[in-house]
């Protein structure tokens, strides 16, 4: 199955006009300080990508950056701060390319759509690196499961809520649900991450995630009805 909505990288959402909106109301110091701390995010990001966590040095980032060793531990205090910085800028950029999917007026366009780019999202070959294999090893279980919860397990539930309001899939607690669909799609992509053959796996996993949105769609009372008196026999 062929889904329209692509994964795209940016490297780094932080652009010079974006910088310049932030930049403007504050004084000169303040101004300098978060362009310093804007291009380290920025250096690290691309470094992080594409070298990973253990094989970038704070060195290596205040060189790409323009900037000092000094200004590194300034702004966040060591490496693992700054990677952190980084896999949140990251997540974040993601949940917004998936949230404009969940925003699209078909709900279940929009519902199928999104958690299929979700997983395409992280296997951006640095989105992977960062995401998927670093972020675990460096940042603690705590922190890693607040920043999912915050730019995934949010937007599914945002997503489910207005599929229910819309009809498409049987009202049930949202929150549990965000969370159990948000787990799948993660093992969804470390699955096709670690995979002999992606391309297979990638298959795999999307035509799994369209069974288990199904399993949620809404269903005539009749048929519904149905289908538990059919189960209810079985278990007598």
């Amino acid at each position: 199955m062929v889904w329209s909505f692509p994964y795209r990288w940016y490297g780094s959402m932080h652009t010079l006009s974006m910088e310049v909106k932030t930049l403007i109301g504050k004084d000169k110091r303040e101004a300098q300080g978060e362009a310093t701390r804007l291009a380290l995010v920025a250096a690290a990001r691309g470094l992080f990508g594409e070298r990973g966590y253990a094989a970038t040095s704070i060195e290596e980032v205040a060189a790409r950056a323009g900037m000092t060793k000094g200004a590194v531990y300034h702004h966040f205090g060591g490496k693992a701060n700054l990677f952190q910085e980084v896999y949140e800028e990251v997540m974040r950029e993601v949940s917004d390319q998936v949230v404009s999917v969940f925003l699209e007026p078909d709900h279940w366009t929009a519902l199928a759509g999104g958690c299929q780019l979700m997983i395409d999202a992280q296997l951006d070959p640095a989105v992977r690196r960062i995401a998927l294999h670093d972020a675990r090893s460096v940042l603690s279980y705590d922190v890693v499961h607040m920043i999912e919860s915050r730019y995934g397990a949010v937007g599914i539930r945002g997503a489910l809520r207005k599929a229910m309001h819309g009809g498409v899939i049987e009202p049930q607690p949202l929150r549990p649900l965000a969370l159990l669909l948000s787990g799948a799609l993660s093992e969804a992509c470390f699955y096709v991450a670690d995979a002999e053959d992606p391309v297979q796996a990638r298959e795999e996993v999307g035509r799994l995630v369209v069974r288990i949105l199904e399993g949620l769609k809404a269903r005539p009372e009749g048929r519904v009805g149905a289908g538990i008196d059919a189960i209810a026999e079985r278990l007598i």
